[in-house]
């Protein structure tokens, strides 16, 4: 008995030196390159992304629910404050002419009240950003500001008072208001942006117009872009004749899964950079993976990260230097802020003319087909030069929860 004992406790030990039980046999499995493929993508998009990007706005894992109505909060409460340090420079500020040069860049903006977002001081927050930006860029020359108040009512638009002992202003209607009973909202801002337009090109006949709404606030480096853009960008033959640069588009539509062929180009490139590069430091650490498979594992780790992370995180890194911002093929929506050379801001007056805005068939949408009709093109600059603070329309009436 104590013999066949023996036997039997040698042969569990045996067997035990050779496959280590459960752990034994789930190591060889844990070397090969799909285990590995599969715990990455498993952990990177069921884990640490979900974690990292719920609070992320433009993020694919945003969590709506837990996050948006705080962020509206926040947003909302930064943008008073903002506007209150924004009427205090205004009322403060030496209102000598910044501008230095003879004009050859107009930056308009076309405002009208919104009594609904009274508290937050829209316009006056663009034009405070624009006064100081200006001020403080040194090799900012031949640029001037300029206001255009389009409300039906001017006097009684009083931000828009406040600000022209800053920037000049135009009025389209005079005291007693628009004489013409139309109610077509659509129809008005397209009027009232063709007027801004014509007027900044009668008073400086400069050689390009940047036009912008009152809720665009433009970002820190807005002049040093706009300045390497016009002065590099846009020289060339092509870049000259194009109808439009925008200056802005929204975020939500920034990702690479939009119907536009330059992204997803920019994409694929993106992916075969990312699967090259992490491909160099997986061979290295197993030297048995496929040099194809591992690479085209990982370039589609690389372009899924960057979608479902956001795109327009990664865009944000192009903000280190004016150089680094890009120019692509112009989509529809939108115009909060729009740079036009002056021929081609005199083509836009004729076309404008012509048609008749309304729901569905905004201003945004009749540009946009007037490259399609005419052989026009137009470019869109990437990231973004201004922030859309505006959370209530004067379009679509009173906002009763305004969210981002």
């Amino acid at each position: 008995m104590l013999g066949r004992w023996v036997r039997t406790t040698r042969c569990t030990e045996a067997s035990g030196g050779r496959g280590g039980g459960f752990p034994g046999r789930l190591l060889p499995w844990l070397k090969r390159p799909w285990v590995h493929a599969v715990l990455l993508y498993l952990f990177t998009f069921g884990v640490v992304l979900p974690l990292l990007c719920q609070g992320l706005r433009q993020s694919r894992y945003f969590a709506r629910a837990a996050h948006l109505r705080r962020l509206t909060v926040e947003a909302l409460e930064r943008s008073r404050v903002r506007g209150e340090e924004a009427e205090r420079y205004v009322r403060e500020a030496d209102p000598g002419d910044p501008a230095r040069g003879p004009p050859i860049t107009v930056v308009a903006v076309v405002t009208v009240s919104r009594q609904q977002a009274a508290a937050y001081r829209y316009y006056l927050q663009v034009v405070a950003a624009l006064h100081q930006l200006l001020a403080s860029c040194r090799g900012c020359r031949g640029y001037r500001l300029f206001a255009c108040n389009v409300d039906p009512e001017p006097d009684g638009h009083w931000e828009a008072s406040e600000a022209s002992r800053l920037i000049p202003t135009v009025r389209r209607f005079g005291s007693g208001g628009p004489a013409g009973g139309d109610d077509n909202r659509f129809e008005k801002e397209k009027q009232d942006y063709a007027y801004c337009l014509q007027e900044a090109l009668s008073a400086y006949d400069p050689q390009h117009v940047v036009l912008l709404e009152d809720d665009a606030v433009p970002t820190e480096d807005f002049f040093p872009v706009l300045q390497d853009l016009l002065e590099r960008r846009l020289t060339t033959p092509a870049a000259r004749g194009a109808l439009y640069v925008k200056l802005y588009h929204p975020e939500r539509l920034q990702g690479y899964l939009n119907p536009e062929p330059m992204r997803i180009l920019e994409w694929l490139g993106l992916g075969a950079l990312g699967g090259a590069s992490l491909g160099v430091v997986y061979r290295k650490l197993c030297r048995r993976a496929s040099v194809m498979l591992s690479w085209a594992v990982l370039a589609l780790y690389t372009m899924l990260v960057a979608e479902l992370a956001g795109r327009h995180y990664l865009l944000e890194w192009r903000r280190l230097s004016p150089q680094l911002y890009s120019l692509m093929p112009a989509t529809e929506c939108c115009t909060p802020a729009m740079l036009f050379s002056a021929p081609a801001a005199r083509r836009v007056l004729a076309y404008l003319s012509s048609v008749r805005c309304r729901a569905g068939y905004a201003k945004d949408t009749a540009l946009y087909a007037l490259l399609w009709e005419r052989g026009e093109t137009a470019y869109a600059l990437e990231p973004n030069l201004v922030s859309h603070i505006g959370l209530y329309s004067t379009l679509r009436g009173p906002i009763a929860q305004p969210s981002l």
